[in-house]
């Protein structure tokens, strides 16, 4: 599979939901901008905000998210209010690609999708959605076999492979959901941490890419390993030498 270079345009059927609030300080970077963290807390609020708007919404309230992209084409700014548009791009009857177009009020757009695998609440197991529940979503694409396969596969690199070094990323208390595991958002967080060495990465548009393999837990110790290799820095977000999650950072 390869992620296109653009992300599904709004679709010419059905009302994507839409809902916004303003950027408030704890979205916001040192240079006004909204973080990366602050972007998956969007995601999953918004994401909520639709389950309670939808058919059948109560009896899907378990989902795993396997791949995020975010491109960042232009920054979202503290003082902005965001209108957030969230819809299907493609679905199978288990899991689903789902877009969130975040535009700001002063110009800031962010395009993101999202890879969802719906989980029975009981079971922990991906389990199927109900018909009512996927027509609006249906309605919205024409992809409706859709397949998972991972785009970040190169193994975690040797710590003398030339490019590459590593941080630790301590984990903390607030980090943990009620599932025992560390939310979305901390990994995006751990993405920020690495991308702070490489200030031209995000001087202009950018795309992050994540793909989470395995949760973090509590008491983890959780290694950081960045490769810069051209315009692009992969991130293996890691514990001993399982990785758990991998990014890449790329110019647009």
């Amino acid at each position: 599979m390869v992620i296109p270079s653009v992300l599904p345009e709004l679709p010419t059927t059905g009302t994507p939901f839409q809902t916004g609030w303003p950027v408030r300080y704890g979205d916001i970077d040192r240079h006004q901008r909204v973080r990366l963290d602050a972007v998956a807390r969007y995601l999953q609020d918004i994401g909520f905000e639709h389950l309670d708007a939808v058919e059948d919404g109560d009896t899907h309230r378990g989902w795993v998210v396997r791949r995020t992209v975010i491109d960042v084409l232009k920054p979202i700014e503290f003082g902005e209010h965001v209108t957030l548009r969230r819809w299907c791009s493609a679905l199978s009857n288990r899991w689903c690609n789902m877009r969130v177009q975040i535009c700001g009020s002063g110009g800031g757009l962010i395009e993101t999708e999202g890879f969802l695998i719906h989980f029975g609440t009981e079971t922990g197991m991906p389990a199927r959605m109900s018909d009512r529940f996927m027509a609006p979503m249906m309605a919205a694409t024409t992809e409706h076999r859709l397949r998972w396969k991972a785009v970040l596969t190169d193994p975690l690199p040797a710590a003398d492979e030339a490019g590459v070094d590593e941080l630790r990323f301590p984990l903390r208390v607030a980090d943990i959901d009620l599932l025992d595991h560390v939310n979305n958002a901390v990994y995006l967080g751990a993405v920020e941490e690495r991308l702070a060495a490489y200030p031209d990465l995000t001087a202009g548009a950018h795309r992050v890419v994540i793909e989470y393999a395995k949760p973090l837990q509590a008491g983890e110790e959780v290694r950081l390993v960045g490769r810069r290799t051209g315009s692009a820095l992969d991130i293996w977000i890691a514990v001993a030498d399982e990785p758990r999650a991998v990014a890449r950072v790329t110019p647009i």
